[in-house]
C-alpha cells in the first residue's frame, strides 16, 4: 500500500485561496490561545513558543503560502499573519510572567521565619555631618540658636565690618576667591562664617547667642591639613557684662561634652582683627592624655579653635552701644575637630567619597 503525503496540521490545502488561508490563521490563533492558557510550566510554554513562532513553526509555514495569494488579498493576509505572530508572542510572555509570579509567591509562603535574616547595609551620615550635628547639639544645650548666611558675600560683611581693612593680608588675592562683578573686589566666596555675626547683629538687639555652621572657601593649596573648601562653626554671644571668664567657661563645657569629662583646656594669646583680646584654645591630647605622641607632636596638646572678646570696633559697624554691651566669639574648624575625634590624619579623605573609608564611621 503506497503512502500519501499529508499537509501539516493547520496548513491550508491546495489550491491556496485567501479564504482558506484566513481560516487557517483564525484556527491557529484559537488553538495557540487555548494551549498557552492551559500550560502549567515554563518548559511547556517554551515548547509552544517553538511550535508556533520557531523558524519551522506553524505560523512561519503559513507565511510561505503568501506569494501564491492574489495581489489584492496579499496585503491584508500579511497584516493578519503579523498580528497573529505578535499576539501569540504576547500570550506566551504574559503566561510565563504569571507562572514566575506564582512560583515566587509559593516560595515566599515556604520561607522559614526562624532562620537568621540577611545583613542589611544601612546608610549613615558623613563623619563631618556627624561631628557638625554633635557640636550643634552641644551649643544648643548651652542656650545658643542656629543662624545661617550666604556663601557669596560682599567685601563689607566679609572684611570691613569685621575690622579687616583693605591693606590686611587676608584680603590678598592669594587667600580669597573673588567673583567678577561691576565693582572689582566687591563680591567673593566667604572666607569664614564670621560675616553672619554682622548680619545677626544688624537684625537683632542683645542679648544674642548664636552659632553659625557652614562651608567656607580659601584660595589655598590642598594637602593633608588644608583645603580650598572646608567647614566652620562660628559662635557669638553679646549681652551686658559678658567677660572672658564666660568665654572660657563656655568653651571648657563644650570640650568636656565633646571629648569627655576628663578633658582639660588651655588658652594661648593670639590675634584676630575682630576680637580683642584673642586666644587659641587647646585641648589636652585625647590620644596620649597629655604624655606626648605623634598626633600632638609630643606637646600633649591639640589645637582646636580660635576665640576672643568681640572687638569694640565691630560694635561700631552694627551701632551697638559698646559702653553697655560686650561679647565673645569663637570659630571652630569642623574638619580639625573631626580629625581629632576619629584619629584621621589626612583631611582629603573626607572628600574622596571612598566607601572603604566612610563605612568606618
Amino acid at each position: 500500500m503506497s503512502k500519501t503525503n499529508k499537509e501539516p496540521k493547520n496548513n491550508p490545502e491546495n489550491p491556496v485561496s485567501a479564504k482558506k488561508l484566513l481560516s487557517t490563521i483564525e484556527k491557529i490563533s484559537a488553538e495557540a490561545a487555548k494551549q498557552v492558557n492551559s500550560a502549567s510550566s515554563p518548559a511547556e510554554l517554551e515548547e509552544l513558543k517553538n511550535r508556533y513562532l520557531g523558524r519551522k513553526g506553524e505560523i512561519q509555514a503559513v507565511f510561505k503560502f503568501l506569494p501564491d495569494i492574489p495581489l489584492e488579498d496579499r496585503k491584508q493576509l500579511g497584516q493578519e499573519l503579523n498580528k497573529l505572530k505578535t499576539g501569540v508572542e504576547m500570550l506566551v510572555n504574559d503566561a510565563l510572567k504569571k507562572l514566575n509570579q506564582s512560583a515566587r509567591k509559593s516560595a515566599g509562603d515556604k520561607i522559614d521565619i526562624t532562620l537568621p535574616g540577611y545583613p542589611v547595609n544601612r546608610a549613615h551620615s558623613h563623619p563631618l555631618s556627624q561631628v557638625s550635628a554633635e557640636i550643634t547639639k552641644i551649643f544648643v544645650s548651652l542656650g545658643f540658636q542656629i543662624a545661617t548666611g550666604p556663601d557669596i558675600e560682599t567685601a563689607y560683611y566679609n572684611f570691613e565690618a569685621l575690622n579687616i581693612p583693605e591693606d590686611h593680608p587676608a584680603r590678598d588675592l592669594q587667600d580669597t576667591f573673588y567673583i567678577k562683578s561691576q565693582k572689582p573686589g566687591s563680591m567673593l566666596l566667604r572666607t569664614h562664617t564670621s560675616p553672619v555675626q554682622i548680619r545677626v547683629m544688624e537684625k537683632f538687639q542683645p542679648p544674642i547667642r548664636v552659632i553659625v555652621p557652614g562651608r567656607v572657601y580659601r584660595n589655598e593649596a590642598i594637602d593633608a591639613t588644608h583645603s580650598a573648601v572646608f567647614h566652620q562653626l562660628e559662635g557669638l554671644a553679646v549681652d551686658e557684662n559678658i567677660t572672658f571668664a564666660d568665654l572660657k567657661a563656655t568653651l571648657a563645657a563644650f570640650a568636656k561634652k565633646m571629648f569627655g569629662n576628663e578633658s582639660s583646656v588651655r588658652f594661648r594669646p593670639s590675634y584676630f582683627p575682630f576680637t580683642e583680646p584673642s586666644a587659641e584654645m587647646d585641648v589636652r591630647c585625647i590620644f596620649c592624655t597629655g604624655k606626648g605622641c605623634g598626633i600632638c607632636k609630643n606637646s600633649g596638646w591639640l589645637e582646636t579653635l580660635g576665640c576672643g572678646m568681640v572687638n569694640p570696633k565691630v560694635f561700631d559697624y552694627v551701632k551697638y552701644d559698646k559702653e553697655k554691651y560686650t561679647g565673645f566669639a569663637f570659630g571652630i574648624g569642623l574638619e580639625r575637630i573631626t580629625m581629632l575625634k576619629f584619629g584621621v590624619d589626612d583631611m582629603r579623605l573626607f572628600y574622596e567619597n571612598d566607601l572603604r573609608f566612610l563605612r568606618q564611621f
